[in-house]
Formats: C-alpha cells, sequence, structure tokens
C-alpha cells in the first residue's frame, strides 16, 4: 500500500477535499482521479495552478474557497519536514500561503510524507520558506535578518520565482526551531510577510510511506 492509497480510506464521506502541492499531494490527486472516474462525487478546492491543472486534466470537479463558503471537509498535502508533535516546514513547492489557508480552513488536515521527512525538530534542513510582497522585499530582508534568518530570494532561471499569488519567496537558512510557534508569530509581524512555512498545530493525521509500509502518526489531543 502507498500513503496515496492509505489517503483515500481517510475520505470519510468527504464531499469537499482540500488538494495539496507537491510530488506527494500529485500522487494523492491522481490516485483521487481514479476514484472520481470510478464514480465517486466530491469537489477538489486546490493550493496551487499546478495542482488545479492536473485535477481537471484528471476530470476532479473544483471549486473555489468562495464556492464552499470557507469550509472544507479534509486537505491532504505533502510536507518538508515532520516533527515528532506534527509540527510541519512546508513551501518548498512554492504554494505555502494557500497550502496554510486551504489547510486552516479544513476540518481535517491528512500529510503525506515518506520516512526521510520526519525530523527530531524543525529547521534540520536548513531550509524555511518565507512568502513577502515584492514592494516590502528589502525591510522584509532586513528584519528577517534582524531574527538571526538570512533570506535568499528564490530564483528560477536567473530571475526571482513567482508565487501564484504575484509575490516572492525568500529561503531563509535555520537551524533548528526550539518553538515553531512562536518563530512563526515574529516572523507575520513583520509588514509585507505574507505566510511562512511554519505550520505549527496543524495536521491532524500524518501518514509516512516507509518502503512497502504506511505507517501513522495522530496528533495528541
Amino acid at each position: 500500500m502507498t500513503a496515496a492509497e492509505r489517503a483515500l480510506d481517510l475520505l470519510s464521506g468527504a464531499t469537499v477535499v482540500g488538494l495539496g502541492t507537491g510530488r506527494a499531494a500529485t500522487e494523492f490527486v491522481r490516485a483521487l482521479g481514479d476514484r472520481v472516474r470510478g464514480g465517486l462525487k466530491l469537489r477538489g478546492v486546490p493550493t496551487s495552478q499546478a495542482t488545479a491543472d492536473l485535477a481537471t486534466q484528471l476530470g476532479i470537479p473544483l471549486a473555489t474557497l468562495e464556492e464552499v463558503r470557507g469550509a472544507i471537509d479534509v486537505t491532504f498535502d505533502g510536507a518538508d519536514e515532520v516533527d515528532p508533535k506534527l509540527d510541519l516546514i512546508k513551501g518548498y513547492g512554492g504554494a505555502l500561503v494557500r497550502e496554510k489557508i486551504v489547510a486552516a480552513a479544513s476540518k481535517r488536515f491528512v500529510v503525506l510524507v515518506g520516512a526521510e521527512k520526519l525530523v527530531s525538530s524543525l529547521g534540520q534542513r536548513g531550509r524555511l520558506p518565507v512568502e513577502v510582497i515584492p514592494f516590502a522585499l528589502p525591510l522584509c530582508e532586513r528584519r528577517l535578518e534582524e531574527l538571526g534568518l538570512r533570506g535568499t530570494v528564490r530564483a528560477t532561471d536567473g530571475r526571482p520565482y513567482v508565487t501564484d499569488n504575484g509575490n516572492y519567496i525568500l529561503d531563509c537558512a535555520v537551524k533548528s526551531i526550539a518553538d515553531p510557534g512562536e518563530l512563526d508569530a515574529r516572523i507575520l509581524s513583520i509588514p509585507g510577510v505574507l505566510g511562512t512555512g511554519l505550520f505549527a498545530g496543524m495536521a491532524d493525521v500524518v501518514l509516512i510511506q516507509d518502503g512497502d509500509r504506511v505507517e501513522e502518526m495522530h496528533r495528541a489531543s
């Protein structure tokens, strides 16, 4: 069994499903497309244009947050780091702000990862994405550096990477993060910051692909 296959078992009669972005989320969307073609009725709320395009190709009906009145039954997405408390770092794929909005609108948030994404504390991979308004880039860079977070503007083909929201991403060098929620709040207090890749206290279930096995972690109540 794969994590994507196990995730399908967690749909639990959902009619509105958040669709994440990235490799693990793509595997889930493809598996979901098979179920939809088999007669499953639901609508998906995509977290990126890339996911929306894929879902459309697979025949998954889509909806906006406005159309579902900001209420999603369950969201399935990946992560770049997962700590023992199920706090996450996301955003290496560039969709962190929309991913966080969709996750926050969901009754349940299910994360699919490979075993290599598990860390003892967030920050071990050395990178924390932060999305910023281009106009505010100089201020955000200076304020982040004052927090000990030196940021590098993400680039593709020698030009700044632009998110689906029209913003830039600063990839900040980090070490072990003692309090993800507190750091998230400090970064978000900087004018011009739209969001961070810190998802603290949001994931309900993490499905871990470890070879041919899928392990589950659940947030402590």
